[in-house]
């Protein structure tokens, strides 16, 4: 099992749960950040520090986040790996609660 990283994260970015993981298992992209499931160790530290309630055990994603658990993996093997806390984007908070954001995922 592992921790996914899904849809509001997206253009919120908030690195609070980067701070508490044991494992460094975040990577940072653009405007979004994943966890690597080779890395985590399912320790569940990092889901109640998102301010955006955007990272769920892969077993029980909301609907529709199903497509997060690849993302994750695929893009964690290609960001930086990121173990300190950055300031969110300026905008974070108008983003967060938006739904279907992936269309703004960059890469």
């Amino acid at each position: 099992m592992t921790f996914v990283v899904t849809n509001n994260c997206i253009k919120c970015k908030y690195t609070d749960c980067v701070a508490v993981c044991p494992v460094d298992a975040f990577f940072e992209g653009p405007n979004f950040l994943v966890i690597d499931p080779d890395i985590c160790i399912d320790c569940a530290l990092c889901e109640p520090e998102c301010p955006a309630k955007a990272i769920f055990q892969d077993d029980q994603l909301p609907p529709g986040q199903a497509v997060f658990t690849e993302l994750n993996a695929e893009l964690a093997k290609v960001w930086p790996n990121i173990i300190d806390v950055i300031p969110p984007p300026a905008d974070a908070l108008d983003w967060d609660g938006v739904p279907d954001k992936l269309q703004h995922l960059e890469t």
